[in-house]
């Protein structure tokens, strides 16, 4: 097998940690890839194609040298809504006061800055609200035109150079991807990345666009930060391959305290149609400059995992953080305490939904109640795309799951995906193969032990996308197996 090493972390939710200048040396990659990490994410609003390039050489010089593939996520920054410039660099804006925003591109002062976004003036409102800077002031909408907008200052404070603008209440017509993002994503797609984080999606539209441009080589991962994604939620997250609960954005434009109300909506949904699910932004955050976080950090993390999340991720913790492999220690020990609470099981049970008609779905769903009933080591899945594995994923059973596949692309997208080790190989040369190779597998990845059984769910032909049609047990140790 191509794997060496028995890498089993012996957990189920994957920990996601961004790279930046904490992190990005190899050697750095490699201590946060042995404390816990098991996705790297590349932030694309910061760094060079070179720095990121560096970066994709240590990670897959560090897969050589594991023998196990690891995961790969470039997020591109999507489009950057900012003010111009002051004259005196910022101002203060007083409550009640007014305040124009225009296409002007003299310097701003106490009445006034430039708006370059015409695409923004299209689209306000009067009572339309606009955040600056995080939402740290908040302007309300008198009056608007095609290339101004008249706004009260509703909650006050200094305002600077280049600040970000939010537009909370509309949906600006807008792509997704930018120029730079489009260079962004030929660059890493070129690279190899994995997965490929979209920001700023509004609609279905924005997914179908950028899939159209990955045409296939890479999982594309939607972050939902922007409330109108949410009136098209079923539909986003049916075109994605997975969902990012992007809480910063998603906290400034929406009310905080409904964040994680829609934090819980969206990791229902997408569990329900079988597609991972990130939970990200702040989980640590205290970790940055503190080599511990603080108790609320700590629950807000496990709160995400009990929720049935399949991965949590780490930015500045870990990108410009003081302690980065600290952060994921911690992370990893906090999953790892969370799935070993007897309650947790029972609530990934309690939140399983009904079994979809199909054949796939009923074999996967049949694997994970044999398992349970013959407290099976593992449920190993044999699949070429992926899919065969995502469904046991999806199932939440109560033993890892094993993806067997001779594809190293799909074996790294598994990275991000609840519960999965994969092995990547060719091999599977006749169907009498599987029990051996499911056996010296899960051997190979330090799983089970003699007497016990491996539940096995494979489609037939190999090769077929989307054809899991058998169900197999085998006995570790042993010659016996039933079909």
């Amino acid at each position: 097998m191509t794997n060496t090493k028995p890498n089993h972390r012996g957990r189920r939710a994957k920990v996601i940690a961004t790279l930046g200048p904490s992190s990005h040396d190899p050697e750095t990659i490699a201590d946060l890839y042995e404390a816990g990490a098991d996705v790297f994410r590349l932030n694309f609003s910061h760094g060079s194609h070179a720095d990121h390039a560096a970066s994709i050489a240590a990670i897959r010089n560090l897969e050589k040298e594991t023998g196990r593939p690891i995961t790969i996520l470039m997020d591109l920054q999507g489009p950057k809504l900012r003010v111009g410039k002051f004259k005196d660099g910022k101002v203060v804006l007083k409550p009640g006061t007014k305040f124009r925003l225009d296409l002007d591109s003299a310097p701003g002062d106490e009445t006034r800055v430039q708006l370059p976004h015409p695409e923004i003036f299209a689209a306000l409102k009067p009572g339309s609200t606009l955040l600056i800077d995080d939402g740290h002031l908040r302007l309300s909408v008198k009056d608007c035109g095609k290339d101004f907008a008249e706004t009260e200052i509703v909650i006050p404070g200094t305002i600077s150079d280049r600040k970000g603008v939010n537009v909370p209440d509309v949906a600006l017509p807008i792509p997704a991807m930018t120029d730079k993002d489009k260079a962004d994503l030929e660059f890493g797609l070129s690279q190899g990345v994995d997965w490929v984080a979209l920001s700023f999606v509004q609609r279905p539209e924005d997914v179908a666009e950028v899939r159209e441009a990955v045409a296939g080589r890479a999982g594309i991962l939607s972050k939902l930060e922007k409330p109108a994604a949410l009136d098209q939620l079923d539909a986003i997250v049916a075109l994605s391959d997975s969902v990012m609960v992007a809480r910063g954005d998603l906290g400034v434009e929406m009310p905080l305290e409904q964040v994680p109300v829609l934090q819980k909506r969206i990791i229902r949904t997408c569990r329900a149609q079988g597609k991972p699910v990130v939970v990200a932004t702040q989980m640590l955050d205290s970790m940055i400059k503190s080599p511990v976080p603080t108790r609320a950090e700590a629950s807000d993390v496990a709160t995400a995992v009990y929720d049935g999340a399949d991965a949590v991720m780490l930015s500045a913790e870990t990108a410009a953080g003081m302690f980065p492999v600290r952060a994921v220690a911690t992370m990893h020990r906090i999953i790892c305490q969370v799935e070993s609470d007897e309650h947790y099981l029972k609530l990934m049970d309690a939140g399983r939904l009904e079994t979809e008609h199909s054949s796939p779905a009923a074999i996967t769903a049949a694997a994970r109640q044999i398992a349970h009933t013959l407290n099976a080591a593992a449920i190993v899945t044999f699949t070429s795309s992926g899919s065969t594995t995502l469904r046991a994923a999806q199932e939440r059973p109560d033993v890892p799951i094993l993806c067997i596949t001779p594809s190293l692309e799909a074996g790294r997208r598994m990275g991000l995906v609840w519960g999965v080790h994969a092995l990547v190989g060719d091999f599977i040369h006749k169907v009498d193969d599987i029990g051996e190779v499911a056996v010296k597998g899960a051997a190979q990845c330090g799983i089970g032990r003699d007497g016990q059984t491996l539940v096995i769910t494979a489609g037939m032909p190999f090769g077929k996308v989307g054809s899991t049609n058998m169900v197999r047990v085998v006995w570790i140790g042993g010659e016996t197996s039933e079909n």
